[in-house]
């Protein structure tokens, strides 16, 4: 288990890796399974884009100073957690009653050709029916639900590689 933590080069590779797994089950339930996503599935992607293009700089970056590992784990956590928050409200959506869920809001699109974008973003971080609704379960657990266990399975990876950080360039196991 330690070969998943034994250089910042692998570790950026697992979060382009991760993003890029995310993104491609995105992709097929929305152009395979033809599931519309709503506005808080797009930043829920945004978070998870954002975790494999702070690795791939990482990556591509390959410094050896501990304090630029560390920086681009703390932006990917910050990251995370944004994906955590924004998984939660959603699965907060779908566990109202009817009669308590938002009213829907017009297409994306529309949004962002008519209002301000962070209006449009203030409107997608409160979510509205779309997000209410479970288009897709599994065992039980939506969408929302597996990109929640998801984040948080990354969120583990990422808080053990920076206490082992370190360790990392302590002893010179970063080749």
């Amino acid at each position: 288990m330690i070969f998943l933590f034994k250089n910042p080069r692998r570790v950026y590779g697992l979060m382009i890796a991760y993003s890029t797994g995310l993104m491609a089950v995105a992709l097929f339930f929305e152009y395979y399974l033809l599931l519309e996503p709503c506005m808080l599935c797009y930043l829920q992607r945004f978070a998870a884009i954002l975790v494999g293009l702070i690795g791939l700089v990482g990556f591509v970056h390959n410094s050896k100073k501990i304090i630029f590992f560390r920086s681009y784990l703390g932006m990917s956590v910050v990251s995370v957690l944004m994906g955590i928050s924004l998984s939660i409200r959603q699965l907060y959506l779908q566990s109202l009653p009817a009669e308590l869920v938002p009213s829907c809001a017009p297409d994306m699109d529309y949004l962002l050709g008519s209002l301000p974008f962070f209006e449009v973003l203030i409107m997608a971080i409160q979510g509205d029916g779309n997000c209410a609704e479970v288009l897709w379960s599994f065992l039980g657990i939506s969408i929302p639900g597996w990109l929640l266990i998801s984040f948080l399975l990354v969120l583990a990876y990422l808080l053990k590689s920076l206490l082992i950080s370190n360790e990392i360039h302590s002893q010179k196991l970063y080749r």
